[in-house]
C-alpha cells in the first residue's frame, strides 16, 4: 500500500509533470472507482491542473477549484504515461480504473491489482469536508506544527497497542503497515505494547522515530519517477518484508506475525527483549 512517503513523492512528481496542463479527457474504465457524482467527472475536461497536494495517503489534484482526489488503497497505483493511446479503454477485467489525458498527449492511469477493488476516486469542491477519509484524518506527523506535545496529546490515555495506534488514520495521518514496522524498529519498541504504558522518555523516542523514519523515506523518494517508487520503498526497509533475513542493527533474524489480512515484521532482540511474538491473540503484551 502506498503510504505517506510514496504519496508525497507522487504529489511532487505530478507537480513537475501535470501542473499547468489542461485535462483533455477522462476515461472511467471501472465505474466502481468513482465514489462521488456531484460534481460529475465530466466537469473536469477543459480545466487546468493548478496544484497537487497530499492528505495522509490521499492524493489531491486541484483542477481550477475542483478537486480530483484518489486513495490508492492496498493494491492501487499511479502510472505516468508520456503518451496515452487515443482510443478509449475497452471494458473488461483490466486493472485500469481511470485514465486522465492531458492536453499535450501525456497523462496517467490509476490501476488496481487483485480481486478486492478498493481504489477510490472523488470529484469534490472541498476535500477536507467532502471526502470522509480526509475529514477524519488525525494530524500529519511531518507537519512543521506537529510537536512532541501534540504527539503526547494524541496518545494520552490510549490503550491501543502501538502497531494499531500508528496505523490509525484518525490518530496520525499517512502511516500504514510498512512504516509502522519501521518506526517501531527504530524506536526499539514492541508492536504490542499499549500506548498508555509509555513513559516520557519512550514517548519522545517514538516521536523522534516517527519523524526521522518518515523524513528519511520522503528524502529517498524525492525526485524519483512514479515507476521507481515501489522498488525504492522495498529497498529502504529495515525489517518490513524482510522476515528470515538478519536485522541490520543486531544481526538477529527478522520475525513475522501473520494476521487474517496483513502481517507485521520485527526484531525480537531490538524490540521485545529477545522474546518472539508467536501470535497476537496468544502473546502477552510486552512492556
Amino acid at each position: 500500500m502506498p503510504e505517506l512517503p510514496e504519496v508525497q513523492a507522487l504529489a511532487d512528481f505530478l507537480v513537475g509533470r501535470a501542473v499547468g496542463r489542461v485535462i483533455a479527457r477522462i476515461d472511467v474504465a471501472a465505474i466502481s472507482v468513482l465514489k462521488t457524482f456531484d460534481p460529475p467527472v465530466t466537469a473536469l475536461p477543459g480545466l487546468e491542473i493548478s496544484g497537487v497536494r497530499r492528505w495522509g495517503k490521499f492524493l489531491d489534484l486541484d483542477v481550477s477549484g475542483l478537486h480530483l482526489v484518489t486513495h490508492l488503497s492496498r493494491a492501487g497505483w499511479l502510472h505516468w504515461r508520456d503518451s496515452l493511446p487515443p482510443a478509449p479503454p475497452k471494458p473488461g477485467k483490466s486493472p485500469l480504473g481511470l485514465r486522465v489525458h492531458l492536453d499535450d498527449g501525456s497523462g496517467f492511469d490509476l490501476t488496481e491489482q487483485g480481486t478486492q477493488k478498493r481504489l477510490a476516486v472523488y470529484v469534490v469542491r472541498d476535500p477536507a469536508t467532502e471526502v470522509p477519509g480526509i475529514a477524519r484524518l488525525g494530524p500529519d506527523p511531518l507537519a512543521d506544527s506537529f510537536s512532541l506535545n501534540d504527539f503526547r496529546a494524541v496518545i494520552a490515555g490510549d490503550r491501543s497497542q502501538l502497531k494499531g495506534l500508528l496505523r490509525d488514520q484518525g490518530k496520525l495521518a499517512g502511516i500504514g503497515n510498512a512504516y509502522s514496522d519501521e518506526i517501531l524498529h527504530v524506536a526499539k519498541m514492541s508492536p504490542f505494547k499499549p500506548a498508555a504504558n509509555l513513559d516520557d522518555e519512550e514517548i519522545a523516542r517514538l516521536y523522534d522515530a516517527i519523524r526521522a523514519t518518515l523524513t528519511d523515506a520522503v528524502e529517498r523518494a524525492r525526485g524519483l519517477s512514479a515507476a521507481d517508487l515501489k522498488a525504492e520503498k522495498k529497498l529502504g526497509m529495515r525489517v518490513h518484508g524482510r522476515a528470515g533475513q538478519p536485522c541490520p542493527v543486531c544481526g538477529d533474524v527478522v520475525r513475522s506475525v501473520s494476521f487474517a489480512d496483513s502481517s507485521l515484521d520485527y526484531c525480537a532482540t531490538c524490540q521485545t527483549g529477545g522474546k518472539p511474538l508467536a501470535d497476537r491473540r496468544l502473546s502477552r503484551l510486552l512492556k
